[in-house]
């Protein structure tokens, strides 16, 4: 494993990183009822048109329980959508419903206003610039498990 030059630098990008997103969950809907892994599980069903709840409970690294509760919840706001699989109906698909894609679109709109009027407020054009180079070894960072 090659060391770090700069080993504050690891520090340093997951304390921005971590209040950066903080600040966005405050600017957008946030005063929803949704835990951040019920967002999340919303997300992943914008991404995956149907997943089994043992699927979500593994990529979201919760129980099985918790995420019986969670979909309960969901379904209780009309989020999502629990069907029968056509080829095993004992099995039951999770699906996003046009509400919970509603909501999802509404949150990445208001965060994405609020960011891009940010930038706007504190970032120069070379800053600006600075930031969408970092974009690509940031999303590597993504990749490392």
């Amino acid at each position: 494993m090659v060391q770090l030059d700069d080993p504050q630098l690891a520090s340093d990008l997951r304390t921005v990183v971590s209040r950066l997103t903080k600040k966005l969950r405050s600017h957008s809907s946030g005063r929803s009822p949704l835990s951040m892994t019920e967002r999340s599980v919303i997300k992943l069903l914008d991404e995956h048109p149907m997943l089994l709840p043992g699927e979500l409970a593994k990529r979201e690294k919760v129980t099985s329980q918790s995420m019986s509760q969670i979909l309960g919840h969901l379904l209780e706001l009309g989020y999502i959508i629990r069907q029968p699989l056509e080829t095993d109906r004992r099995t039951v698909g999770i699906s996003l419903s046009e509400a919970g894609k509603a909501f999802l679109d509404t949150t990445r709109h208001e965060r994405d206003e609020w960011l891009a009027d940010a930038i706007q407020q504190t970032c120069s054009p070379d800053d600006q610039a600075l930031l969408r180079r970092a974009l690509g070894p940031l999303n590597r960072l993504l990749d490392v498990d």
